[in-house]
């Protein structure tokens, strides 16, 4: 506790809080047609191939949209975009409520939730920025938690779409967001880290392989929690003919481990690094989603596994962005944009590939296992690149160097430069 209340005033926790809310909010706006997904399908009799693009619409839309946030919030400052981007969520969930009547149609508004999807690197970024390094992981691990969002998207949606309606369900997820909105105002001060850069120097992350690195790790370990997360209504729904509202009951226990967790995975990789973290964590994801795949039959054993793996894609989310500014300690909400947004498009893979697996081979087996395959093809790029990592930017097992290295204007080091 002691330990804890160090770290509080290390930083300014409001902003952190306020991080935390505003990221909780638009998770749970992002997923809310992957937990009404069950109403929508029924509504447009969608086959399994069309309910798994519906789900992944939000997704790809939210990864597209994440770096031109992140690129926005560094010339008017992260709390502002984090405003912004807000009045936009508000607009589009009035849209879906007095809009949104056919499938073309939800498909539309699919793309419109994706500005809630595109929070993420301005949200870590803005409730770490008062936090020093030692403690980033923590930080960012608290404000990432906020993807809990899932949870009440997944625990309110479906009784309220069952009640008025899921179109109503837009409708009453607008009037939520005016909570994060003035914590947001009245709570929250912009970090002192601002990034004073050019266009260029902002963007260089891109054409470095470090950063592919991170975004294909994180490809399994978020695109596995996003994705995952917004088809498991469907998959409970369809696979064990459970009642909607069951289904979004049991999609909440899982998601629920995968939230909690997060904090714990960047509290953990702060002490023994995220690339031992990371290495666990792709180990346990490859097995547990691989028996998921095999354990169609039983739902409590399905539902138990699936616990175990959001747990570890919630460690890995944690892990990751413990690392994240100890790479760029300079661009951190630019990198972590990046990275997310590849990561979300991550996410689009897995319900594509559940709804192609149960349309054409009439199981989602196929499906766990092509995502069995990318963890573990991950974790062996992992094994490669953190050799480099460890001579040049962190200390071994990717914990934070006691002493930082000098780094360049895109917040890499220098001694990653000279290699």
């Amino acid at each position: 506790m002691s330990n804890f209340k160090t770290f509080l005033r290390s930083g300014h926790w409001p902003t952190l809080a306020a991080s935390f809310l505003y990221f909780d909010f638009c998770f749970a706006i992002w997923v809310l047609n992957g937990a009404m997904g069950p109403f929508i399908s029924e509504s447009f009799h969608l086959t399994a191939a069309q309910k798994g693009f519906m789900v992944s619409v939000p997704i790809l839309a939210g990864a597209l949209m994440r770096f031109p946030l992140g690129i926005l919030a560094q010339y008017i400052g992260r709390k502002n975009a984090a405003l912004v981007e807000m009045s936009l969520i508000v607009c589009a969930l009035a849209f879906g409520y007095f809009m949104v009547n056919t499938y073309d149609e939800v498909l539309m508004m699919g793309v419109l939730l994706g500005i809630a999807g595109a929070s993420f690197g301005v949200a870590l970024s803005l409730g770490s920025g008062w936090f020093p390094p030692k403690y980033k992981g923590l930080a960012m691990g608290i404000a990432g938690a906020g993807n809990s969002g899932t949870v009440l998207a997944v625990l309110f949606a479906p009784p309220l779409a069952m009640k008025y309606g899921w179109q109503t369900v837009y409708g009453l997820a607008a009037c939520t967001m005016l909570l994060p909105f003035m914590v947001m105002l009245l709570a929250a001060k912009e970090p002192p880290d601002r990034e004073h850069q050019t266009f260029r120097e902002h963007i260089s992350c891109l054409f470095e392989k470090d950063g592919w690195s991170f975004s294909l790790i994180y490809i399994v370990t978020f695109g596995g929690f996003i994705g995952l997360a917004s088809f498991l209504p469907t998959y409970f729904y369809d696979q064990f003919k459970v009642t909607k509202v069951e289904a979004g009951q049991l999609t909440m226990l899982a998601t629920l481990m995968g939230s909690g967790v997060r904090v714990l995975g960047g509290y953990i990789s702060d002490r023994i690094g995220g690339i031992n973290t990371l290495s666990g964590v792709l180990v346990l994801v490859a097995i547990t989603l691989l028996m998921c795949g095999f354990a169609g039959s039983s739902l409590v054993v399905t539902t138990l596994l699936f616990m175990l793996c959001f747990a570890a894609l919630g460690a890995g989310n944690g892990a990751l962005f413990q690392l994240v500014p100890l790479r760029w300690p300079l661009a951190t909400a630019v990198a972590g944009s990046m990275i997310g947004e590849v990561g979300a498009l991550g996410g689009g893979f897995l319900p594509n590939a559940m709804g192609l697996s149960k349309q054409y081979a009439g199981s989602y087996l196929w499906g766990f296992v092509a995502f069995t395959v990318l963890a573990l093809g991950m974790l062996a790029m992992l094994r490669v690149v953190q050799i480099r990592w460890t001579r040049t930017w962190a200390e071994k097992g990717g914990r934070a160097r006691s002493t930082p290295t000098s780094v360049g204007s895109s917040g890499t080091s220098s001694r990653a430069f000279s290699r």
